[in-house]
């Protein structure tokens, strides 16, 4: 009678795969949770501590690291000798392994977990018999995906269980077990470093590192600089994030979370310049990122400012000289790769919120024309511009922008005309090829109003509210060109 041990933590569909294989006559070993879960739903199934003759112990620690379960396992059946070896050591051979593991990334991914946790959902047993059995594909079927169940159990009514089939069921083994273990060195590589204070002095804080890619602050080298401040790393995230959305040499300066300056160029000079002109104020004590190498004539211009950090793929040698000179400055090197998959994790009390990156990526055929005036060149470029910048401005966020650069950000305000106001107000220029981007629909014409007061000729916003068309007869009235995106960008 063939043997079939299973073991798993993702019970979905176990009790009808044991009953399947019951009915083509597997004898089945189980343990814990999942042996319950048989029992009661009327399968026969016998403990682990039968086939092994020996009791779990060390509250379950040790119950399938055993010659008789491993031996059954692993024998080559191709080698008379072993198959003589189990007979005298009265060690049955095992057919099937059905396991997967402790729920090791649910577990550290509570907030609140402890090392002791995350130490007690370190599986053992499970991950030494799947790579036990996966070794002897040849012989045993070894399945760790639920999804799995019903194929083999097809294949097994059909007689068609081939070595090749067990064979890419051993390939995911190794895959699950890589990821497994691959969790649990993120978890415990994590560094925990106590910052000086929070926010503000009378708040302790720290950063704990989930990450050591090097396309993350995580995984950031700082070449030079005292360590960083909470504040230096929220602003940090938030500039390396805006700066990653660009293929063309940028450069992004931000304050308080939002960008107070971008600028594009055809070097990162002149990308860098086009930044400062944007706002040569607000950028005084503020982030810096920038998507290439930082070399000495940058260097230079950046040394003559003072910044709390600067982000960079590379400082030349000649810069980190220059950039140096200043004790406290901190100078990151981080990889420039866009990950469009990664998550924003955001704590709230009694809990956290997790969402997709706003990545949505808008190109100029997606965009439509509502009003009777069309964009020119120079305001499609600048629309497309500050439509990448406003997904990092807080909302309600309206922006001015041309083709280069930012030219006047209002952020953060409770109504999006405020911000609007705010932007005009800080604008560094106002012309034909300078346009008013808005992260979220006009609610009634009055920003169209204001901008057109002040000889704004172009408008991107996202449309959608219910008075859109009086927000377009108000753009037709002062001949503006004003386009839709359908997605917004609203950033708390």
């Amino acid at each position: 009678m063939k043997k079939a041990v299973l073991s798993v933590s993702n019970k979905r569909g176990i009790v009808e795969f044991a009953q399947s294989l019951t009915e083509l006559d597997y004898e089945l070993y189980s343990t814990g949770g999942t042996m319950k879960a048989i029992q009661e739903a009327g399968v026969a199934v016998k403990s682990i501590s039968e086939l092994t003759q020996f009791d779990e112990i060390m509250d379950g620690r040790v119950k399938t690291l055993h010659p008789a379960v491993h031996g059954g396992i692993l024998a080559d059946r191709d080698k008379p000798e072993h198959l003589t070896q189990l007979k005298e050591q009265d060690i049955d051979l095992i057919d099937m392994v059905v396991v997967n593991l402790y729920p090791f990334k649910e577990t550290v991914a509570n907030p609140d977990v402890t090392e002791a946790d995350a130490i007690e959902n370190i599986d053992i047993g499970g991950p030494t018999m799947l790579r036990a059995a996966a070794k002897n594909f040849k012989h045993v079927t070894t399945i760790v995906h639920p999804s799995d169940y019903n194929e083999v159990i097809e294949r097994l009514k059909n007689d068609n269980l081939d070595a090749a089939y067990r064979k890419s069921l051993m390939v995911k083994v190794f895959e699950h077990t890589n990821e497994y273990d691959a969790a649990i060195v993120e978890f415990f590589n994590q560094s925990k470093e106590t910052l000086r204070y929070g926010e503000n002095p009378q708040q302790s804080a720290h950063f704990v590192r989930t990450s050591n890619a090097k396309q993350t602050l995580g995984g950031a080298k700082q070449l030079h600089g005292k360590q960083l401040s909470y504040n230096n790393i929220k602003d940090a995230d938030a500039a390396l994030a805006l700066v990653k959305e660009f293929q063309q040499p940028t450069a992004v300066a931000v304050k308080h979370m939002n960008p107070c300056g971008v600028g594009i160029g055809n070097t990162i000079d002149e990308a860098f310049q086009h930044t400062f002109e944007a706002d040569s104020q607000s950028i005084f004590g503020g982030i810096v990122a920038l998507n290439h190498t930082v070399g000495e004539s940058l260097a230079t211009k950046l040394h003559e400012i003072f910044l709390e950090v600067v982000i960079a793929p590379k400082f030349t040698d000649e810069a980190l000289s220059i950039l140096s000179q200043k004790k406290n400055i901190r100078l990151l090197e981080i990889d420039m790769t866009l990950d469009k998959n990664e998550q924003e994790v955001v704590s709230v009390s009694g809990g956290y919120l997790v969402q997709d990156k706003d990545n949505v990526a808008i190109k100029r055929e997606d965009i439509t024309v509502v009003t009777n005036e069309t964009p020119t060149e120079a305001q499609w470029e600048a629309m497309l511009l500050g439509w990448k910048v406003v997904a990092s401005v807080k909302s309600n966020a309206v922006i001015l922008s041309n083709a280069k650069q930012t030219v006047g950000i209002g952020a953060g305000q409770m109504n999006r005309v405020g911000s609007a106001q705010i932007a005009i107000e800080r604008a560094i220029e106002i012309n034909d090829d300078v346009v008013m981007v808005s992260d979220g629909f006009f609610p009634m014409d009055d920003t169209v109003e204001l901008a057109a007061q002040h000889g704004i000729k172009a408008i991107i916003q996202p449309g959608g509210s219910i008075k859109d068309q009086a927000s377009i007869d108000m753009a037709n009235k002062h001949g503006i060109a004003m386009v839709t995106t359908g997605v917004r960008h609203f950033k708390h």
